[in-house]
C-alpha cells in the first residue's frame, strides 16, 4: 500500500499494491496491519456504502465529539469527486477544503480525520461508495455544512443548477454558522 500526503495536514491518500493477470485483479482494499506499519493506527467499527446517481451531491456532513469519525472512502463502482473540509479551529489549514477524484479504476482511497466534513459528488453515470467509520452514526452528534457555502467556494466538478441533493443537505447552515465542536 503507498501513502501520498496532501497540502492538509492528516488528510492522506491510500493506494493498494494492485496484482493483475489474465484473469482480472486483486487488492487489499485494508489490512490494518500495513496500515499501522505506515503509521495509521485505527479501528473502524462500521461500514457505510451508498448508491448514487450521476448529478448527486451528497454532504458536507460531519460528527462532533464523542462521536466524530474518521472515514476511509473508496469507490467500487464509478466515479466521484470526494472533499474534506479541515474544521480544526487550531488547524493552520482551518477552513481550507481538498478534493481528489476517487474511482473504481483509480482504487484510491482517501483516509479523512475526526475533525473534517466530507462530501462528494458524482461524476459517472452511478456510483457505489463504500467507507469504513471507527465511530458509530449518532444523530445527536451530526452536523453539516451547505455544500454552496461561498466562503468555501467549492467547485464540485458538476453543473450545481442540476445537481440533486437532498433536502437535509439543502437547509445546512453556512460555514461561519456550522456547529462544529472541532
Amino acid at each position: 500500500m503507498n501513502i501520498e500526503t496532501s497540502e492538509i495536514k492528516d488528510l492522506v491518500i491510500l493506494t493498494p499494491d494492485v496484482f493483475e493477470d489474465e484473469r482480472g485483479f486483486f487488492f487489499e482494499s485494508f489490512n490494518k496491519s500495513k496500515l499501522s506499519d505506515l503509521g495509521i493506527n485505527l479501528s473502524f467499527i462500521q461500514d457505510n456504502q451508498s448508491f448514487s446517481k450521476q448529478g448527486v451531491l451528497r454532504g458536507l456532513h460531519y460528527q462532533n465529539p464523542p462521536f466524530a469519525q474518521t472515514k476511509l472512502v473508496r469507490v467500487l463502482h464509478g466515479e466521484i469527486l470526494d472533499v474534506a473540509v479541515d474544521l480544526r479551529k487550531d488547524s493552520p489549514t482551518f477552513g481550507k477544503s481538498f478534493s481528489i477524484y476517487l474511482t473504481a479504476g483509480n482504487r484510491k482511497q482517501l483516509l479523512i480525520p475526526q475533525g473534517f466534513a466530507h462530501g462528494f459528488s458524482v461524476i459517472s453515470d452511478s456510483a457505489i461508495v463504500m467507507y469504513k467509520c471507527d465511530n458509530c452514526y449518532d444523530r445527536e452528534s451530526e452536523g453539516g455544512i451547505r455544500f454552496d457555502d461561498k466562503t468555501l467556494n467549492i467547485d464540485w466538478g458538476i453543473n450545481l443548477n442540476e445537481a440533486i441533493i437532498s433536502g437535509k443537505d439543502l437547509v445546512l447552515p453556512s460555514f461561519e454558522n456550522c456547529n462544529s465542536k472541532f
